[in-house]
Order: structure tokens, then sequence, then C-alpha cells
């Protein structure tokens, strides 16, 4: 029988983002991390590693541009 294992990941809209690194001194997992490009607004934006993360939202509720950042449950059978 397979059983469920349920993970997280932080899906981080560059174009909304505006590089005030909120997000990144929020995540207790340091999963996040300011990137090396800029946004066609000319700010340097906030990036995922690509695993470790939670769920936990901080990130999302430090914040303040609605819809820059959205967090997703993926649910894997192993």
């Amino acid at each position: 029988m397979s059983k469920k294992v349920e993970k997280a990941k932080c899906i981080i809209n560059a174009e909304e983002c505006k590089g005030c690194e909120r997000c990144v001194n929020a995540c207790p997992k340091s999963v996040l991390k300011m990137g090396k490009e800029f946004n066609f607004m000319g700010f340097p934006y906030a990036v995922y590693a690509g695993s470790g993360c939670i769920g936990c939202a901080a990130c999302f509720y430090n914040c303040p541009e609605p819809g820059a950042i959205k967090i997703v449950k993926l649910i894997e059978e192993d």
C-alpha cells in the first residue's frame, strides 16, 4: 500500500516582487534567497531554492505585495 507524503512549494511571481527581502528574512528554513536577475521594474526578486519548504506561509504573510507569493501543497504517493 502506498503512503501519501505531503510537501509544500513556494511559488514567487518575479514580476510582482519589489525586492524588499521580507520573505527571505521570514523563512524559518532559509529556502528563499535574492536572485541576481532583475524583473521588468528593475528590482532583483526572491527565488525559491527548489526544496525544503514546510508550507508555513511566513513568506506569504510577510510579503507586502498581493499576488507575489503563493504556497502550494503537493501530495506525492510514496
